[in-house]
């Protein structure tokens, strides 16, 4: 723009200096010129004006370009989200996959640890209880553990208490008793609640 301004200011001043002259000669020679340089100027403008449509042709280009961007940034964020969640799920299923199976197989450990420990000396054999120990280092590969509740501070979350009992001291209370029912985590998740009695 200050360009255009310094060549209009110029022409100005020959066209002043044309109006002073009185010989034609220089009056044609001085036309010529001013014909040669009002087309430079032409020239010149337009390249001017295309280099200003050029630049706003660019700026809305990189406007769409971060725009596409941004678009492709969320794009993937959300494609990532949904690969890590849909992992998480696989994991967790494929952990929790025999619990059904697990926990249709609890009441029968319950029953084997009763018999044992009501049994008299040389009722169950030896190869019997190895069988059992066997079928409870399986489980426990599969992830199964065995709640250690008797003492423990009473936990809604793992606990269901099913009587209260009066506490011996005050240490005990609010805390587990007895154990009526052990409870049993799969990978540490809570698949049967321990059943207990709480000392109050």
């Amino acid at each position: 723009m200050a360009k255009l301004l310094s060549v209009l200011k110029h022409y100005k001043n020959k066209a002043k200096s044309i109006l002073k002259m009185e010989n034609k000669e220089e009056l044609q020679t001085e036309e010529q010129v001013l014909n040669q340089e009002t087309d430079n100027v032409s020239e010149n403008i337009e390249a001017v004006i295309e280099e200003t449509v050029e630049i706003s042709e660019t700026e809305k280009l990189q406007g769409e370009i971060a725009e596409l961007k941004d678009k492709y940034l969320r794009l993937y964020s959300d494609f990532d989200n949904f690969r890590k969640r849909t992992a998480k799920e696989k994991l967790e299923m494929i952990q929790t996959a025999s619990e059904k199976v697990i926990v249709d197989i609890i009441p029968v450990i319950d029953d084997i640890e009763r018999a044992t420990a009501n049994a008299q000396e040389g009722e169950i054999s030896e190869g019997i209880k190895l069988i059992f120990n066997k079928l409870t280092n399986t489980l426990a590969g599969k992830g199964l553990k065995a709640m250690d509740a008797k003492g423990a501070v009473f936990n809604p979350d793992v606990h269901e208490a099913i009587t209260q009992f009066p506490a011996p001291t005050e240490d005990d209370k609010g805390k587990v008793f007895d154990v009526v029912e052990k409870g049993y985590y799969l990978n540490e998740k809570v698949i049967r609640f321990a059943k207990v009695v709480v000392a109050n």
